[in-house]
């Protein structure tokens, strides 16, 4: 027999392994969310910078954007690893690769120390250092506050671990001037008042699932009734908020009428759900407050550029 008929050949098997795996380690990142994350940071990028960014700030931009979305990957790498014993609990996550142990502990944590590091060290050859600590502890307070400590352990964990979700703009911010005003932290507290609502909503129709986990979120510890009240007197507080770059100077007519709007457009969803609940409309109601936060953000660039063309 010759040498070669008597060796395997492992293309095909390898060929189908590697896309499979490849698959595995990206739904660590949850992809969708990132891409919110990295969205928000990257409208704080541009309207930091004032007019038409140059080749220079476009480069920063870049450089920032790659360096966040590494981080924030590798937080949501880590937030499925410390989560696998829950997840699995949960039809939402179950087919997560940590909860069906396709993936170790080892791999899991080498995957999430590789990200962050490769991240880090972008937004510090390339970006800033403020940008870099900023957003290191912005890893630090979803990865290890709020999904080790907080979440398992408070019916308010969105509310006070929303602070790091909230940070994106003023990341973005810090990595086009080095230094921090009042804008960002504006941004920030507008995602920090949407967030609870936002959550409550999706935890309302998956209040069996969270029960199942053993996790405190407000339907399985409060009820149904009061969560759906929380929901409507966030949606006030948040339309509120977002009326603060224009009050401010921030922003002008078009965002001033994109923000009310689209505030009054959540509110109608709360108000219509704190009436009378129905899976269907809690639904809706995550669905809109997604397309909220995002079209709220393409408002606030678009303003950013056509204002001060109409004003001549």
């Amino acid at each position: 027999m010759s040498r070669t008929a008597a060796t395997p050949t492992p293309g095909p098997a390898l060929a189908a392994t590697l896309p499979s795996r490849w698959r595995q380690f990206s739904a660590l990142t949850k992809p969708r969310v990132v891409q919110l994350i990295v969205f928000c940071a990257a409208i704080g990028m541009l309207l930091a910078v004032p007019g038409w960014p140059s080749a220079a700030a476009w480069s920063t931009a870049l450089a920032a954007t790659v360096g966040i979305w590494l981080v924030a990957s590798a937080a949501a790498a880590f937030n499925c690893l410390v989560e696998q014993g829950i997840d699995a609990k949960m039809k939402r996550t179950a087919w997560r690769p940590t909860a069906r142990g396709e993936l170790s502990t080892t791999q899991t944590l080498t995957f999430a120390t590789v990200l962050c590091a490769a991240g880090m060290a972008v937004l510090w050859v390339w970006v800033n250092e403020l940008t870099m600590w900023l957003t290191f502890g912005t890893f630090v307070g979803y990865a290890i506050v709020y999904t080790v400590f907080l979440k398992p352990a408070t019916p308010q964990n969105i509310v006070i671990g929303g602070a790091s979700g909230a940070m994106p703009p003023v990341l973005g911010w810090a990595a086009m001037r080095g230094e921090l005003g009042a804008e960002p932290w504006m941004l920030c507290l507008i995602i920090f008042l949407w967030t609870p609502p936002h959550f409550w909503a999706l935890a309302l129709y998956r209040a069996e699932d969270y029960a199942r986990a053993g996790l405190p979120m407000l339907p399985v510890t409060h009820g149904n009734e009061f969560t759906r009240l929380q929901i409507l007197l966030y949606t006030f507080v948040l339309l509120a908020a977002t009326l603060l770059p224009f009050v401010h100077g921030m922003s002008g007519p078009i965002y001033l009428a994109c923000a009310l709007l689209l505030g009054l457009g959540f509110c109608g969803y709360a108000f219509a759900l704190w009436r009378r609940y129905s899976e269907a409309l809690a639904r809706k109601t995550f669905r809109f407050s997604i397309w909220h936060l995002m079209l709220l953000f393409a408002a606030l660039l678009l303003d950013h550029y056509l204002d001060p063309w109409l004003r001549g």
